[in-house]
């Protein structure tokens, strides 16, 4: 899963600037009715990774929390987890906001029942990725996440950096999920959100999703108790080919 920043869905889809997304958008199965949770940022990445904003309503840092999360959750069932941030200064690093890296996009480092091994920097990434934890999430830094640069700089930087991956996942069961945090600012809070891979059945829908109903769908993958709000949704089912 790749997490990028502050962009309303039609400043990406079917944006000049976004060439990429948009050949993935045509490739993989797009929702156009997905949204974030709130505004700003930080309570939407701890939404999607523990079906809960745990109280936080703004960007403030640190913070901690005991509460369960997906990444528990995987390792209670015996499967992996990593965060890969970019530019984190190194393995299991818990600042804040040091250069290009927010803390804020990197909620694993939140939670005490996950070890630091799990917080990595994006220099760690595996060039096979056969050796991919169980469950990834991808984390550019401020200006390729398009929070503080442009979205064709972002657009260009997931070109390089993802490509490789989706074409190995073609050919291995493998799933990419890229979505957003927020829009900008905007109330209705509608988001980019799509899911490319060879069991995902290209199209348009137009069911309602947020970062519950995405975190739900994960954990059913996987077999997975429902965290928080999760447990309140339902999983999507109709964009698989079995």
């Amino acid at each position: 899963m790749v997490v990028l920043e502050n962009h309303n869905a039609d400043a990406i889809i079917g944006a000049p600037d976004a060439p990429y997304l948009t050949s993935l958008a045509d490739q993989g199965a797009v929702f156009t009715n997905a949204h974030a949770i709130t505004h700003p940022s930080q309570p939407n990445y701890l939404a999607l990774f523990s079906g809960d904003t745990q109280g936080i309503t703004d960007d403030s840092c640190p913070h901690s929390s005991a509460a369960a999360n997906l990444g528990s959750e995987l390792t209670a069932a015996q499967l992996s987890f990593a965060g890969y941030s970019e530019d984190l200064p190194g393995t299991g690093y818990t600042g804040c906001f040091p250069g290009q890296y927010d803390r804020n996009h990197a909620p694993w480092v939140d939670f005490t029942n996950l070890p630091g091994s799990v917080n990595l920097p994006y220099t760690q990434f595996p060039p096979d990725p056969e050796r991919l934890p169980t469950l990834s999430f991808v984390i550019p830094n401020l200006c390729h996440d398009m929070h503080n640069c442009d979205v064709a700089t972002g657009d260009s930087w997931l070109h390089t950096n993802i490509a490789g991956y989706l074409a190995w996942a073609r050919a291995h069961n493998s799933m990419l999920v890229i979505t957003f945090d927020e829009s900008d600012d905007s109330p209705s809070n509608r988001i980019a959100t799509m899911v490319l891979g060879p069991m995902v059945v290209a199209g348009q829908y137009g069911e309602y999703v947020d970062h519950y109903r995405m975190l739900r769908t994960l954990e059913q993958m996987y077999r997975l108790p429902a965290l928080g709000h999760s447990a309140q949704t339902a999983p999507v089912t109709d964009v698989w080919t079995h």
